[in-house]
Formats: structure tokens, C-alpha cells, sequence
């Protein structure tokens, strides 16, 4: 059974896309834990980050690193974290996470925002690509 992300990638399941790659997609998270949580996978379904080959593992993280500059001009913060969890969905995948303090990395709490929300959010970052 092909993941969430598999299905989002297919366009069964709708999100709030920043940018894509023939390769690539990275898109605002649905439950979010800072504003501008975003997350970046590779459209091969790899269940394992480092399962990817050394290659498209490589590439992956450049991708994630365009998004940045982005994402600071949109949300204003300290730094931009990543994470790497890998147990909440079977498809390699990276969090970005707008961060202002280490609270803010705090995965058991999510944030409270609406689809609207998330829309007009997701078309700032990407104006700011």
C-alpha cells in the first residue's frame, strides 16, 4: 500500500505544495508544530532516510536547503531546524521547522491553524522562492 506521501505525490491527496522537482516535493505539514513547518521528501517511496542511495540522499538535502531563505523571509525566526524522525509515516521524509527556541522542536505539541490558513501561508513561501 503506497504511503500518504506516496498518495500526495500522486495527487489522490491534496496539500499546501512550496516547491517540486521531477524528484522532489515539499509541501506545509497538515498538523503542524511551528508556523511554517514544512516537509520535504523525495517522490520515490523509500521507507528509510538512509535507505536512499547516496545520490538522491545527497540531492534531497540540497533540495530541503532551497526552500530555506524562503521560508526565513516568510516566518520570522532564529534559524530554520531539521529533523529527521522517521517513524510517523513509511516514506523518507525531512522536517523543516521555523524555530525561534527549543520548545518550538516540541513534536507532541501541535499548532492549531486552519486550511485557509495554511493555503495563504504556503503561496507567501512560495512568492518568496
Amino acid at each position: 500500500m503506497a504511503s500518504i506521501f506516496s498518495r500526495i505525490v500522486a495527487g489522490e491527496i491534496p496539500c499546501h505544495k512550496i516547491a517540486e522537482t521531477a524528484d522532489f516535493l515539499a509541501f506545509l505539514d497538515a498538523f503542524p508544530i511551528t508556523k511554517g513547518h514544512t516537509l520535504v521528501i523525495p517522490k520515490k517511496e523509500v521507507d528509510y532516510l538512509f535507505d536512499l542511495d547516496d545520490e538522491l540522499y545527497t540531492r534531497l538535502f540540497r533540495f530541503a536547503k532551497s526552500i530555506v531563505p524562503a521560508l526565513e523571509k516568510t516566518v520570522p525566526c532564529l534559524r530554520i531546524g531539521v529533523s529527521v524522525i522517521g517513524l510517523e509515516v513509511p516514506h523518507a521524509h525531512v522536517h523543516l521547522l521555523p524555530l525561534n527556541s527549543m520548545a518550538d522542536a516540541d513534536f507532541s505539541k501541535k499548532i492549531k491553524t486552519s486550511q485557509e490558513e495554511l493555503a495563504a501561508l504556503a503561496e507567501k513561501i512560495r512568492n518568496n522562492l
